[in-house]
């Protein structure tokens, strides 16, 4: 049996090789323009990168999808832009990219960048996805709690649990120094992947008013979107040294009202009864002493 030759064998591993290249692409489905992951916080703006762009954008088309199945909406054709309700909003900046302002949790989602000419794709698409960071906050309680939700929104080709674990993105709360909060008493930290969300629950304190709490999120322990959110002092919110002081002022004025409307309407009472004995004591008066003793008798 005639051995193979080192030449041969390198030939044949060389095969394998650009046939496992090959399977792996029609496996992952590789368009050979790598997805870019773009994060960003609701309220500010984004420029969203176009990277199969010609040498002049009249032949870019922007697409956006919200979620899988819903359809494609047409934001840029030819290098303009169409009648939408973000139109206002949209804009092309350098090399084609596409530019949003004042972007909002509803901004979330799939855009691609295509490039047409005489109405033939030169390129394949290039694909973006724009994760939109937004925190909310519930009521502030009777018992002087408040409760912040901070949410990733992101285009569910996969799970928020696969998206956290392909891209290792992580949420958390921090502090005004950047110190990662931490569960303690003050503060209950709870979150849920299947979301992309993390809440933080916070007992009020007088030095919170007006204080800054904010969510970071990390992709590969870089930091690529922050949002800030200030609890508001206000009439509604009241902190426990002024919860005190403030019942205390209720109560005297209430007193104080009820004196007050007291004086007010027993005060022509009073005259009036002062009256009625004056006359009673002037008619005695103007009497006989007879008609005075039957008067007497007969009260």
């Amino acid at each position: 049996m005639k051995r193979k030759t080192e030449k041969e064998k390198m030939s044949e591993c060389h095969l394998c090789l650009l046939g496992l290249i090959a399977l792996s692409s029609l496996l992952t489905g590789t368009s050979g323009v790598n997805d870019a992951h773009v994060f960003i916080s609701s309220g500010e703006n984004v420029r969203l990168p176009c990277n199969n762009a010609l040498h002049d954008c009249t032949s870019t088309t922007w697409n956006y999808n919200r979620f899988r199945n819903s359809g494609t909406v047409e934001l840029i054709a030819g290098g303009k832009k169409k009648n939408t309700e973000r139109q206002e909003r949209l804009s092309l900046g350098s090399k084609c990219s596409l530019n949003v302002n004042n972007i909002s949790k509803e901004d979330y989602g799939f855009y691609s960048c295509r490039q047409l000419v005489n109405d033939k794709q030169q390129e394949p698409d290039a694909h973006v996805h724009l994760h939109v960071l937004h925190v909310s906050q519930t009521e502030i309680s009777a018992g002087l709690s408040v409760t912040l939700f901070c949410q990733l929104y992101s285009y569910p080709r996969v799970s928020c649990e696969d998206l956290i674990r392909s891209e290792r993105i992580e949420l958390f709360w921090v502090n005004q120094a950047g110190v990662k909060l931490m569960t303690d008493s003050r503060y209950q930290i709870s979150s849920s992947s299947d979301h992309c969300l993390i809440t933080l629950n916070i007992t009020l304190l007088n030095e919170d008013h007006n204080r800054e709490w904010r969510c970071n999120v990390t992709q590969r322990d870089q930091v690529k979107a922050s949002i800030t959110y200030t609890v508001k002092s206000s009439d509604m919110i009241t902190f426990p040294a002024e919860a005190e002081v403030r019942r205390t002022a209720g109560l005297l004025f209430r007193v104080m009202v009820i004196i007050v409307e007291f004086a007010v309407f027993a005060a022509p009472t009073v005259i009036l009864l002062q009256i009625i004995c004056a006359r009673r004591a002037g008619r005695k008066d103007s009497q006989h002493p007879e008609e005075t003793e039957i008067n007497t008798i007969l009260e």
